[in-house]
């Protein structure tokens, strides 16, 4: 049912359904309450006077084929200002209570809508529907034309969810005699084997590829079926496309032809939409093949399925195997952008970077974690939750952005509150990581590093990381050895030298490495950079390993464990709707910009009739967030630097950007402040206030701003050189003295393993300006007696922790 009309509300813009059923009863009453009468009262207001002519006019609207007076009338007093509340008036000195019951409330009327939703088996399906009324309301939930048992609620739960729970569910909701239906919510439940299973509240809000089609090889006259699925609200569409062409009725999961001919063989993708996301699967190659029969001996005759994998010298008759296709366990990402640097130049890129290849490593079904702005010891916190989520045969990607140096052959990235200069102890060594990885037995070690890799020449150090000799091992960096990667200079945002060109390959079907060297290639025409950043690619990878690759996961606790300690720290809040004392309702909703960085919005959904000015603000934040009162409750996300995922946040709200979540120690409090003016008394506000208390959001759950309790330094830094063998605590309170500046030019905004030390910022098109990143040693590590427990209901996990200190003890 639509909402009552506004009492403001000029009367030629009421919405279609009040405005046929208001002109119906006109135009249906008796003289001394019609249309008429109501043209006779209106003239004697100097306001809105209708001439006898224009009483005429509306009259002879009676000769046209459903012609109606009444309209003519209402749209010529709106055109001149007359509001509902005008007409309200003049229809109570009608005493015509059939058309004031057009304009008043509804006796039931349904505030929440029940929404169209894709997820996969084995999640909790969760359908809403809520309505106001002034006396008890009941709910009936339906699913076609059946009562779904036990769905006497507003909210519909049904968890876990199976395919056969997919289709199409409505909510009856009663008040007395008086009835309403919802509208129809659409479920698609996706069953697949392939993909681990991930809640809808891990997706951040937004449209996600879950499963992907796969290439296939086939015969004249054998059947083609391409199946692909995505999870996420509103319920996805589809539209195949066969050599990026959409192919005509192709929209659904499922593509199949029967029967398929030569002129199918063709590269396959599909289009998804969902809202304003707008999404593709991998395309995939389907090579079409004439059967061929051969003869042998010239008595035997063998169809080309007989002969794979035969080899006859004599005959000359050869046939290769098709290689099986690899895959992952699973697949992780960690994602740094370090740009609000407390000493050193600030950057632009890594957020517009790190923002950009989420979303592609979505598509690619990795879990990503991306954290903007991060201290020394959040760094190595987050490097630690990064590793525990990594086992045997998970593709580990780390991507980084911002400053960062190359001494030895061992790259360093710089924490946002390195000192200046920095030394390896403040600084984070990449290999260091890669040792710790290695011991998970990935199948895959992919690292980007977006940064400068000159030398540090405050840091005389001679890191002796040992790696194991693997073949999973692929570096990309941005730039060449003791070279400066490179950010464009400009007023808005804009990706790095680096990104630019990857994110347009990162989703090809190809080997790694492969992507890479497309990268490099294109790198090298951009004109703004060329003979100053090239991309270096180094890698031990002697296998076919992509980043498309599916996932196969083997069923274990400890995957188990891993995925939900994954998920921990990527549920977002439950929207809420608040009621306040003076009758007015308010939406609070959530949405995540990056893993640290929430997003909460308001929406007034119902004020009072009597209250002419309302407005609800959100205040009282924890001093440990990085919140800007001047930056909060603005009308549009930009304004609150809400920039890379504005079209996807609802419109008509009050935004405020809560960033820096890594530093919440406690849960997040803070208070909705409704700000309301009765027209009785213009100028006297008056304000009501609500606690809201969100628990700890997405990456606050992991509590990185705790001391390096988990063995971080020996995890990311195990170098003799290091305090980490020296039991002196004062080597790692104090880097010593830092008497050099940093070149203030130094931008990055790319980390990649292609050698980026400190992006340089280079105003592009401008001026030329370099600077060196000064490095920094890594800190110092606890000693063996003091090797941390931490306390844990989760006894799995508990005793990982322990064992995992006891190795890296031994080291």
């Amino acid at each position: 049912m639509s909402d009552p009309p506004d009492r403001s509300t000029k009367i030629n813009l009421l919405k279609e359904h009040t405005l046929k059923t208001l002109c119906d009863v006109l135009d249906k009453s008796s003289n001394n309450k019609g249309w008429r009468k109501l043209g006779e009262i209106v003239g004697n207001d100097k306001r809105f006077k209708v001439s006898s002519d224009e009483m005429e006019m509306c009259s002879l609207r009676v000769l046209q084929v459903e012609g109606s007076p009444s309209h003519m009338l209402l749209r010529l007093l709106g055109e001149r200002g007359c509001t509902v509340a005008h007409l309200t008036e003049y229809l109570q000195t009608l005493d015509n209570t059939e058309a004031l019951d057009c304009l008043k409330p509804p006796a039931l009327q349904i505030v929440i809508q029940p929404q169209s939703v894709a997820l996969v088996s084995g999640n909790n399906l969760l359908l809403s529907c809520l309505a106001v009324a002034k006396g008890p309301v009941e709910y009936q939930w339906f699913k076609s034309k059946d009562e779904v048992p036990n769905s006497s609620f507003p909210d519909l739960i049904i968890g876990p969810v199976h395919p056969a729970d997919a289709g199409f569910y409505i909510c009856r909701v009663n008040c007395g005699d008086a009835f309403e239906f919802s509208q129809w919510a659409q479920v698609d439940v996706l069953h697949f084997a392939t993909v681990y299973r991930q809640s809808l509240s891990c997706l951040e809000g937004r449209t996600r590829v879950v499963i992907q089609p796969q290439p296939q090889q086939l015969h004249i006259g054998e059947t083609l079926q391409l199946e692909c699925g995505a999870v996420g609200k509103p319920i996805p569409l589809y539209q195949w496309c066969r050599n990026r062409v959409p192919i005509p009725n192709a929209n659904k999961r499922t593509f199949v032809i029967s029967q398929v001919m030569l002129e199918h063989h063709g590269k396959y993708s599909c289009e998804i939409r969902s809202g304003n996301d707008k999404l593709y699967t991998n395309e995939v190659d389907v090579i079409i093949s004439p059967r061929i029969s051969v003869q042998i001996s010239g008595a035997m005759e063998c169809s080309e399925d007989d002969m794979y994998a035969i080899e006859d010298d004599s005959s000359g008759l050869f046939m290769n195997t098709v290689p099986e296709k690899l895959n992952a366990t699973d697949k992780v990402a960690l994602l740094i952008g370090n740009l609000s640097y407390q000493n050193h130049p600030q950057l632009k890129a890594p957020m517009v970077d790190v923002y950009d290849l989420t979303n592609l490593l979505r598509q690619l079904n990795f879990k990503v974690v991306s954290l903007l702005d991060l201290t020394e010891s959040e760094m190595r916190n987050a490097v630690d939750e990064f590793l525990l989520l990594l086992h045997k045969g998970v593709y580990g990607l780390l991507y980084y952005a911002g400053h960062g140096y190359e001494n030895y052959g061992n790259s360093f990235m710089v924490p946002v509150d390195a000192p200046n200069p920095y030394h390896s102890e403040n600084c984070l060594c990449v290999q260091s990581i890669l040792k710790l990885m290695q011991e998970k037995e990935t199948g895959l070690n992919v690292f980007l590093l977006d940064m400068c890799r000159k030398r540090n020449i405050h840091d005389d150090s001679t890191p002796n990381v040992v790696l194991r000799v693997t073949a999973n091992i692929v570096f990309g960096y941005a730039t060449c050895q003791d070279a400066e990667a490179f950010e464009l200079s400009s007023h808005g945002l804009i990706n790095g030298v680096f990104v630019k060109f990857l994110k347009k390959r990162l989703l090809d079907d190809e080997k790694i490495t492969v992507v890479l060297d497309r990268v490099a290639e294109d790198m090298g025409q951009f004109d703004a950079t060329k003979g100053k950043q090239a991309l270096e690619i180094r890698s031990s990878l002697s296998e076919r390993r992509a980043l498309t690759d599916p996932i196969l996961p083997f069923e274990s606790d400890a995957l188990h464990h891993h995925s939900q300690h994954w998920a921990k720290a990527h549920e977002l809040p439950e929207s809420m709707c608040l009621n306040f004392d003076c009758g007015a309702r308010i939406k609070l909703g959530f949405a995540a910009e990056f893993s640290n960085v929430l997003v909460i919005y308001t929406h007034i959904i119902k004020k009072p009739e009597d209250v002419s000015l309302c407005q609800a603000h959100v205040t009282d934040f924890s001093p440990n967030l990085d919140v800007d009162p001047k930056e909060m409750n603005r009308e549009t996300p930009e304004e609150t630097g809400i920039y890379l995922l504005s079209s996807s946040l609802p419109e008509h709200c009050l935004y405020t950007r809560i960033s820096s979540l890594q530093k919440l120690k406690e849960e997040l409090v803070f208070t909705v402040c409704l700000q309301g003016t009765f027209t009785t008394m213009e100028d006297e506000p008056i304000y009501w206030t609500k606690s809201v208390n969100i628990s700890k959001p997405l990456i606050a759950r992991l509590d990185l701003h705790r001391d390096m309790q988990r063995n971080s330094c020996l995890q990311t830094c195990p170098m003799p050189h290091s305090p980490c063998h020296s039991p002196s605590p004062d080597h790692y309170l104090h880097c010593g003295p830092q008497h050099q500046v940093l070149d203030q030019n130094c931008l990055s905004p790319l980390l990649r393993w292609q050698g980026s030390c400190v992006q340089g910022a280079c105003a592009l098109g401008g001026g030329e300006s370099y600077n060196e990143n000064m490095s920094l040693p890594c800190p110092s590590s606890p000693l063996r007696s003091s090797i941390p427990i931490e306390a844990s209901d989760d006894i799995t996990e508990l005793q990982t922790v322990f064992i995992n200190s006891l190795q890296l003890q031994q080291q």
